[in-house]
């Protein structure tokens, strides 16, 4: 890769960066591949530094993000907004990650990489009174707004926002698999940051909501 290209590919990777995109294997994995790279993030880190911006990751390095280098009465605002935008979409994702563990039979969580196929969700999930109508409570949270009764029209808006959230992907837009992002491995590590600081044990409510879904 010559200097030029190499220049353009880091000023694209520090744009998403600022655009508050999580960067992952998942979601852009030649720019994924870039940042583990420690000479690579020391490059990044330090034209970050300069709009005072660091580097951060999540998942134990296989996810990273922007986070603010010092913070001001204007930065903690921002935090502060983000951290209520985080906190308001917890329950939604939280039930809908525990019907989704529950629609695909799966016993592991979903986490980056993870594959769902719409067609097969959906399925399972209109042959299933309980499950219906845990997708028609998760579909008319705020989150996702759907006022629709069909479980069809509820299922596919509840995709098509996660993937405008950047919590999915759907590599081909033939097709209904969708991919889940790092962004989902980010919001685990917040849910334990809150139940460890907070005591919501939100973890332990969704583990309490499937045992008591499937007796």
């Amino acid at each position: 890769m010559d200097q030029v290209t190499l220049m353009a590919s880091q000023s694209e990777l520090v744009e998403r960066l600022l655009q508050g995109e999580f960067i992952c294997r998942t979601s852009g994995e030649e720019q994924w591949r870039a940042l583990k790279s420690a000479a690579n993030r020391e490059q990044i880190e330090h034209y970050l530094n300069q709009l005072n911006r660091t580097l951060c990751s999540a998942s134990e390095g296989e996810v990273f993000f922007c986070g603010y280098l010092q913070l001001g009465e204007n930065e903690r605002k921002v935090i502060s907004a983000q951290f209520k935008e985080i906190c308001q979409a917890l329950i939604p994702m939280v039930e809908w990650l525990v019907l989704m563990q529950e629609a695909s039979g799966q016993d592991a969580s979903l986490v980056e990489g993870s594959a769902l196929r719409l067609p097969e969700l959906q399925t399972r999930i209109e042959d299933t009174p309980a499950l219906r109508e845990q997708l028609t409570q998760v579909s008319q949270y705020r989150l996702f707004g759907s006022t629709s009764t069909n479980v069809d029209a509820q299922i596919k808006l509840v995709f098509k926002r996660l993937v405008e959230l950047g919590y999915l992907l759907k590599p081909n837009p033939e097709k209904q698999i969708y991919i889940a992002t790092g962004k989902v491995d980010y919001l685990y590590e917040v849910i334990r940051f809150i139940d460890e600081t907070e005591g919501l044990q939100l973890e332990a409510q969704a583990e309490t909501a499937t045992q008591r879904d499937l007796l």
